[in-house]
This record gives C-alpha cells, sequence and structure tokens, in this order.
C-alpha cells in the first residue's frame, strides 16, 4: 500500500512540476521582450537564490564541505540555469514557441540515449517505443497549432544547446549531488548561475535596462520566485526519487498543459490531431514507466 501511495505521489508530483513548467513560457517571453534577457536572469538568479539561501540558513540547512560538493553545485547550477536559460532566452527573440516547445521536447530523448552509459539506467524497448511516441504526439500537437512558425537554424541551436546544458545537469544532479541537501543545492546552484551570467551580461549587453510595467514586475516574482525556488526544489526531489530518464519522459506533457490553458481561459478548439497526439503522449509516458 505504501509503494502504491509513495508512486501516486511521484506522479502528482512530476504533473505538478510540469504544470508550472509549462507555465513559465509566458512571463519569460515578457521578461525577453520588457528587458535585456541576460540582466533579467541574472537578477533572477540573485533574487531568488538569496531568498532560498535565507530560507536554507533559518531551517539549519550546512553548507557543503568538500571541495567535490562545491565543484558539482556550481556546475550544476551553470549547466541547469546559465547554459539552458541563457540559450533559451536568446532564442525566444526570434524563436516561435511551438517550435521552441518541439526543440524542449528533445529533452527526454537525449537524456534517455546517454543514460544507460552516464547513469546505468537501461535503454529497454518499451523505453524507446514510449520515447519516440511520446514525441511524436508533441510534434503532432505543434504542428497542428502553430504551423511550421520562425525557425531559423541558428535560433534552433541555441534552443537545442540550452537542451544539452539542461540534459548535462540531469546528469550531474544524479551522479554528484543526489546526496546533498536540497535545501542547500537550490540556493547554491543559482548564485552560481548570476556569477557566471553577470560579466556576459555586461559585456553583451552593457547597461541594464527594463520596461517597469505591472506585466514585466509581476512576471519577474513569478519566474524569480515560483520557477527558480519553487520549481528548482521539486525537480531536484524528483530526481532524487526516481530514474533521470523516466522523471523526464514527463516533459512531453509541457504542450497538453499549454492545450488545456489555451481551451480554457482562450476558448481555442481542441482537434482531433491534437487529441491523437494528446494520446500518443500518454502511451508514451505509460511505456516509458513501465519500461
Amino acid at each position: 500500500m505504501a509503494g502504491v501511495t509513495n508512486r501516486a505521489l511521484g506522479v502528482a508530483a512530476a504533473l505538478f512540476y510540469i504544470f508550472l513548467w509549462a507555465s513559465a513560457y509566458v512571463p519569460s517571453k515578457i521578461g525577453v521582450l520588457g528587458s535585456s534577457p541576460l540582466w533579467f536572469l541574472v537578477v533572477r538568479f540573485a533574487v531568488s537564490g538569496l531568498i532560498a539561501l535565507a530560507f536554507a540558513r533559518a531551517v539549519g540547512a550546512r553548507l557543503p564541505r568538500t571541495r567535490r560538493d562545491w565543484v558539482a553545485l556550481v556546475a550544476l547550477g551553470i549547466l541547469a540555469n546559465a547554459v539552458y536559460l541563457g540559450f533559451t532566452y536568446e532564442a525566444l527573440r526570434h524563436l516561435a514557441s511551438g517550435v521552441g516547445a518541439i526543440v524542449a521536447s528533445t529533452n527526454p530523448l537525449t537524456l534517455a540515449l546517454v543514460a544507460p552509459w552516464l547513469l546505468r539506467e537501461p535503454l529497454t524497448p518499451g523505453k524507446i517505443i514510449g520515447m519516440l511516441l511520446g514525441f511524436g504526439g508533441v510534434v503532432a500537437i505543434m504542428v497542428a497549432r502553430t504551423g511550421t512558425g520562425a525557425a531559423e537554424p541558428a535560433d534552433v541551436a541555441l534552443a537545442f544547446a540550452g537542451v544539452i546544458g539542461s540534459v548535462a545537469s540531469t546528469i550531474v544532479f544524479k551522479k554528484w549531488c543526489g546526496d546533498l541537501d536540497l535545501r542547500i543545492v537550490v540556493p547554491i546552484q543559482l548564485l552560481a548561475s548570476g556569477v557566471v551570467l553577470l560579466p556576459l551580461a555586461i559585456v553583451l549587453e552593457g547597461a541594464p535596462h527594463a520596461q517597469l510595467t505591472w506585466q514585466f514586475v509581476a512576471s519577474f516574482w513569478y519566474v524569480a520566485l515560483v520557477m527558480s525556488f519553487g520549481a528548482s526544489a521539486l525537480w531536484f526531489w524528483l530526481l532524487n526519487h526516481g530514474e533521470a530518464s523516466r522523471v523526464s519522459a514527463y516533459y512531453f506533457l509541457t504542450p497538453v498543459f499549454g492545450l488545456a490553458l489555451a481551451a480554457l481561459l482562450l476558448h481555442e478548439p481542441v482537434g482531433i490531431r491534437d487529441i491523437g497526439g494528446l494520446v500518443a503522449i500518454a502511451l508514451g509516458i505509460a511505456l516509458v514507466q513501465r519500461g
């Protein structure tokens, strides 16, 4: 009974994380268009990192004690935030959201290919079929709803470089950070990201600027508190409680939440191809979890 309960809790947590992850596209786009993207990330990581550090120290979390732990956490932050979000934000200047979602959905496929060698996670036939089904469902939904959209090769390459950074960060966490206190993992990797991006922001963007509309301010606090602080902690918790390839398969649900929000808030119709894509994604995730 406890196993069933724990499995249900894990699924619920994964679904909630993907919902949060999908919900970040709009505020991230507002942040990119309303400010200097790299400066936006620097301030975001600094603010969320300091808040997370204050929380960690208040609840008694201890700082890492070894050089190896510090290096692993800095590498985690650089890959998960500076590389992943840095490249993604640059790509979002021009890349169509539908194309961006498709590129982002290669994350589980990429991780599944390297997990057998780097994480000793078996790549079974069920997992392979599930991954392909899930990705096919994503492509079907995005093509049906957005067409090809703007997809310059350079922007697609930037977005995929971000995916590589995200996959690499997952491997770093599973191999070297899984035993560390999550309460201190979150702030250190965030602050490390801000420090790394700061000189790049100065050189590439000069003085920071922003259009301080209420939409921009609300978007900033949403991504700083809900995403960088809350969602990051939830993602690391998920990785601690399951195989990376199984957990990452839930990324295929990102366009599903986008589809549901569009239907609920914008009254956009749901077509046959959308339903087919949803079925393919659901079957794909089920196969990966059983794999």
